[in-house]
Parts: C-alpha cells; structure tokens; sequence
C-alpha cells in the first residue's frame, strides 16, 4: 500500500462522531508527520465548513464521497490505507463500503454494534478480504474495546498465574458517565425492526455465537434479570451493551483458536447499588431502554465538550480460575463512553492498523485477535484508558 494517497480518510467527518475523530487525529498526529489523513464525506460545502468550525488548518485534506455513488467510494477506498467510517446505522449505509475495501484490500474500522449485519458481511466478504488482504476490523469504540480487550487481557494474565485461562468471565459495569451516542441509538432501532421482520433475523440476533459461523458452544449465562450479588454487595442489573460485547467477545475466542476454550462463558451486568436504592435503579434499569423514546440520542447530536471531558467509565472483569480464586481485571476510560473516548479508541485503532499489525493477514476481526497487546498500549499512552489487575 506504498502508493496510497493517505494514512487514513475520516469518512463521515461531518457527523458529530466523525468531527471528534477528526479533531483527536489532528491534535495527537497533526498531518504529514507522523499520519496523513483526510476528512471524507459527500458533501464539499459541508466538509469545508466543518473543518473550519472545528478549527483545523485550512490545508487539511477533503475527500468527497457519496455511499449512493459506487465510483466515488471506489476512489474513495482506493486512496487510502484505512477507512474510518463513523456512518451509521451500518446496515442501512455501510454494506457497499465493507465490501469495497474487502475487494481492494484496503483496511478498515467502524463503531458497529450491529452483530446481524455484521454476520452478514462475514459470509460475504470474508474470503475476498483474506484474498486481498484487507483486514476489516468491526467495533473499534466502546462497543466493543473496553470488553473484548479486557477479556484479552486478563485471559493472558490467568495463564501466566495458573497455567490456563478463565473458563468463565464476568463483567460488571462500576460507575459510567456519560450517553450512548446517537449512531448507536439508530443502529439499535434498525436492528430491532429487522429482528422483529425476519424470523431468520431474529433467530441470528439472540444467538450468543452469530459471529462465530459454523460453531455452537455452550450455553450463556442469563444477563436479563435483577439480581443481588452477595459477593458485591450490589444489585445487578442487564447491560445494554452486552447484546453486542458478548458476541464479539466469542468470535474474538473463535479467531484465537478457541484459546480461552470452547467451553468458555462470558456475561456482562451492571452494578447498581446496595439496599433499596440499588434494588429500585436495577429494576428501572431493566424496564428502560436508554437508547429509545423522545430523550434517546439522535445522530449527529452529542453532549458538550465539558460533557464528554467530564464523563468516564470504571468497568471489572472477574475470571473464575482453575486453582479456584479469582482475578479482577479494570478497563477504565477518561472521557464519555459513546463520544470523547470511542472517537480515540477508533482512531488509535486505524494507526495501530497500518503501523504496528503488519502481521495481521487479510480478514474480518475484532480488535483483540488483529491487533491485540499493541492496540492496548496505544490505548493506554495515547487515549486514557486503562487495563489494571486488582487482584
């Protein structure tokens, strides 16, 4: 990819998240020295004025692209050694581009916490991406980093301490500040009308191992019900996310070798107090959908930059291991889960793509399997999160 034009081009640079790539890429790397990058979007007008309104050089590369326009996208992927596409609902917008860069081997990474779609790209795409190298990597934000890295890491971890890793992981959600972004929230209501449309949909969607094509493992834990936890001292409620984390969790595992086994459980709740109080939040927790109604996130709208500077995330994983104790494994972040630190997680992400996973063949990835330990340092030198064992 020696003759490509550009490190990276921004595509969806004049959505709320796109601006927020946008302005981490120029701030960290600036542009033609340590990355040369583009804003891309099918508009010129709107690219020139976002890229003033944010304050970036009037120098900064403009690619215009429209998703409606084959030719446009192909010159698009052509340019490029990796997309960043922040352009959402996925299944409504981003199937062409998947199977372009796939195609033409170029890289690519999304925020896509769609797993039907995302099945659906890997039985189409999978083998042209292997043949020409591209290395197409879903869910590079907080769906799905923070779980499939922290799981990543803390399986390391267990095998270094006791010689095999954790056959089941728990992950609790500690604290979090901060809103769901609105691409999440459209992609969420997309995949619950296709769901609620196709039996054969629906049937991908509840399935714990959807991205694993061809494997059927054992059965999951149940995270939809309120429970108390003893040994927290907390009430336990769903986590939105987990619909999404999970499953890339296991494909992760499947791509592996099957590394943490093919036995392996995996479930994801959130901590919501003790008492009364922790009891009434959990059940609240499990009635609403914080990602729908009139208050839900809507597309490029996001919160304030004193919003997102001021958010963060504290989550713990907790692996069972085979000498019968238990590891404690805490991925935090320093900004807002949906917006201020899933723009740096997807940035870094595409860097770490194209200069340091050069031994990462052609495919379609999570994040742990293609990029893995390098990924988690940029992560923690450039992004502030964090991967601390507690005990």
């Amino acid at each position: 990819m020696a003759d490509k034009k550009f490190d990276i081009i921004v595509y969806g640079a004049t959505g709320f998240t796109g601006r927020l790539v946008a302005e981490y890429l120029h701030s960290r790397y600036g542009n033609g020295d340590q990355v040369t990058w583009a804003m891309g979007a099918r508009s010129l007008t709107k690219l020139e004025s976002v890229r003033d309104e944010i304050g970036l050089p009037s120098s900064t590369p403009l690619v215009v692209a429209d998703s409606n326009d084959t030719a446009s996208m192909q010159a698009l992927v052509d340019s490029t050694k990796v997309v960043i596409t922040t352009v959402g609902p996925y299944q409504i917008y981003g199937s062409e581009l998947v199977g372009l860069c796939a195609n033409s081997g170029t890289d690519y990474v999304d925020l896509c916490g769609e797993s039907v779609w995302m099945r659906h790209m890997i039985d189409a795409h999978e083998d042209a991406a292997k043949k020409s190298g591209a290395r197409i990597v879903f869910s590079c934000g907080f769906d799905s980093i923070p779980s499939d890295l922290g799981i990543f890491r803390l399986q390391q971890l267990a095998k270094e301490k006791t010689g095999s890793t954790c056959k089941h992981i728990s992950c609790r959600v500690r604290a979090m500040k901060g809103t769901f972004s609105g691409g999440t929230a459209a992609s969420l209501t997309e995949s619950v009308k296709a769901a609620k449309s196709d039996p054969e949909v629906f049937k991908l969607a509840i399935n714990p191992y959807s991205l694993v094509p061809g494997f059927e493992g054992v059965k999951q834990p149940d995270g939809d019900k309120v429970v108390y936890s003893e040994e927290l001292k907390s009430w336990v409620a769903p986590f939105v996310m987990a619909a999404i984390n999970t499953r890339n969790v296991h494909r992760s595992n499947a791509l592996l070798g099957h590394s943490y086994g093919e036995d392996f459980t995996y479930d994801e709740m959130m901590l919501t107090g003790d008492g009364e109080t922790g009891e009434a939040i959990a059940k609240h927790v499990a009635t609403s959908n914080p990602m729908a109604g009139p208050d839900a996130p809507k597309p490029g709208e996001g919160p304030s930059k004193e919003e997102r500077e001021s958010g963060f995330y504290d989550i713990m994983y907790i692996g069972d291991t085979v000498d019968g104790s238990k590891m404690v494994l805490a991925v935090k972040g320093d900004r807002d889960p949906g917006y201020g630190s899933t723009s740096k997680m997807i940035s870094e992400s595409a860097i770490c793509l194209f200069k340091d996973a050069n031994d990462t063949p052609g495919g379609i990835w999570t994040t742990a399997p293609a990029l893995g330990d390098k990924l988690i340092t940029r992560l923690e030198e450039n992004a502030g999160l964090s991967f601390v064992l507690e005990s």
